[in-house]
């Protein structure tokens, strides 16, 4: 799980993340930001699990930022510190569905007890998530127990070895991406590519680029086809975009990997491009 902590009062925020023993309520990594531009942008950049905010901000406060995160359909469960017991905030706060306020001054103690709470029932809601959306067709599997039959859900990352070994045998295919495969094994695009990256630290898309790529280089040294060919063969279906993805890889040509690594035959019977 993953925290961000939001507080204009950088001491608060920055001596929470370092005295709080977060990993014992299931906290892996924590970020912190002073006010809520600056959060939208660790938002946008980094998985983020559980938001930590004070209400009382200048400028956009705690309220507006959640509204944001509701808005961007961002999947984030969030905790309110306030030292004011405003029903009008706790009102807003519930229609945004939140419904973890912590009034300040609290103990560190209390507010861990309630990371670990947000963050066991994310873990429950996510179980939840993967069983329904993948179970209609991949996700049961009938072990006998006695004279019963008892569904047996996968492990999230049997799911993203299944996604693996999918793209790796479709890799050919030019429309080949993160919304096709979610269609294709009944996940949320979103939620998919979370869990894949959990267990790949890359996301869907990169991993393909990754694989396409390593798979036009096995394709090149071999020099058994030409470089448009090898374009095609990896699900390029305009070569520009291959070249400019393969040169970015490996920062040479496809060209001049041929000539590096065949002595310049890899192109059979056509024109060499550049």
């Amino acid at each position: 799980m993953t925290l961000l902590i939001v507080n204009d009062d950088s001491i608060v925020a920055d001596t929470m993340k370092e005295e709080m023993d977060l990993a014992q309520y299931g906290i892996h990594e924590a970020f912190v930001a002073y006010d809520a531009q600056a959060a939208k942008e660790i938002i946008k950049e980094q998985e983020i699990d559980i938001l930590l905010c004070d209400i009382e901000m200048p400028g956009e406060n705690g309220l507006e930022l959640l509204r944001w995160v509701r808005k961007e359909e961002r999947e984030i469960e969030c905790i309110f510190l306030t030292c004011h017991a405003k029903f009008n905030y706790a009102q807003e706060a519930i229609s945004l569905q939140c419904q973890d306020y912590i009034l300040t001054p609290a103990k560190y103690e209390d507010i861990g007890r309630v990371i670990q709470n947000v963050a066991d029932r994310i873990q429950v809601r996510r179980k939840e998530q993967l069983y329904t959306e993948y179970g209609r067709h991949y996700f049961k599997k009938d072990q006998k127990t006695g004279d019963e039959g008892e569904n047996v859900k996968l492990k999230p990352q049997e799911v993203v070895e299944m996604v693996a070994a999918y793209i790796m045998e479709h890799i050919a295919e030019s429309d080949l991406s993160v919304e096709n495969i979610a269609d294709r094994f009944h996940f949320h695009p979103v939620y998919l590519n979370r869990i894949f990256r959990k267990e790949k630290q890359v996301s869907i898309g990169q991993f393909i680029i990754n694989e396409r790529m390593k798979l036009a280089a096995l394709l090149l040294k071999e020099g058994c086809c030409s470089v448009t060919e090898v374009a095609e063969r990896v699900g390029y279906a305009h070569y520009t975009n291959f070249y400019n993805m393969f040169k970015k890889t490996y920062k040479i040509s496809p060209v001049q990997y041929v000539e590096e690594h065949v002595g310049g035959k890899g192109e059979k019977g056509g024109k060499m491009l550049s």
